[in-house]
């Protein structure tokens, strides 16, 4: 469905991939990625420099050990200096770090013929809305939202749990904290906890 064919030969578009950690983004956007090498096409992959989890800053890598080079990235500006024109696919992970210009950066890249490829996680620690993943999915001409799987309860799981000393975070919490499995589990959403400072206050009866 995202083969260049499905919208002609010179059109450009945006995919976005989302989901909540351990859910397969990185792998996805990397299989697309290596397809799209596959055929030919001049590709440019880009990453928030604030993962630098696996294998560091200048590759992309999922959960199983797959990876591919990237570029990282503080700005979406940064991105727009370094991608080359004669560039057919631009792929940009961990999105939700991102500042909003990456939005008309990602639409403004499409309109010019290149098919963008997004990935990202939509929900922060607080199940809220993370950043310009929620923009970036409106935008988009093709979403696919993925799922993980309920440590708790084996259910489809669409929160992150973050973990502070093995207990859920508090809500006041900062919102970007980069980790892997010690600190953030996948949950669904009646397995999620995110304690409040009231709720912290109650006493136990």
């Amino acid at each position: 469905m995202t083969d260049q064919s499905y919208f002609g030969a010179r059109s450009g578009w945006i995919e976005v991939v989302s989901g909540v950690m351990f859910s397969g983004k990185s792998e996805e956007l990397i299989r697309r990625v290596r397809r799209a090498i596959i055929g030919k096409k001049k590709v440019q992959v880009f990453k928030s420099h604030l993962d630098d989890r696996y294998e560091g800053v200048f590759s992309i890598s999922s959960h199983d050990g797959r990876a591919v080079d990237a570029a990282p990235v503080d700005s979406s500006l940064q991105i727009a200096r370094m991608t080359n024109p004669l560039t057919d696919v631009v792929a940009i992970d961990e999105a939700q770090f991102l500042d909003p210009g990456v939005v008309p950066l990602a639409t403004s890249l499409a309109n010019r013929g290149v098919r963008v490829i997004i990935a990202g996680t939509d929900t922060d620690f607080r199940g809220e809305p993370f950043g310009s993943m929620p923009q970036l999915m409106a935008v988009a001409d093709i979403v696919e939202k993925l799922h993980a799987i309920c440590v708790i309860c084996g259910g489809p799981a669409s929160r992150n749990q973050r973990l502070i000393g093995g207990k859920p975070a508090r809500y006041d919490s900062p919102v970007i904290m980069v980790g892997g499995r010690d600190s953030y589990e996948a949950r669904c959403r009646h397995c999620h906890q995110v304690p409040r400072l009231d709720e912290d206050q109650v006493p136990l009866l």
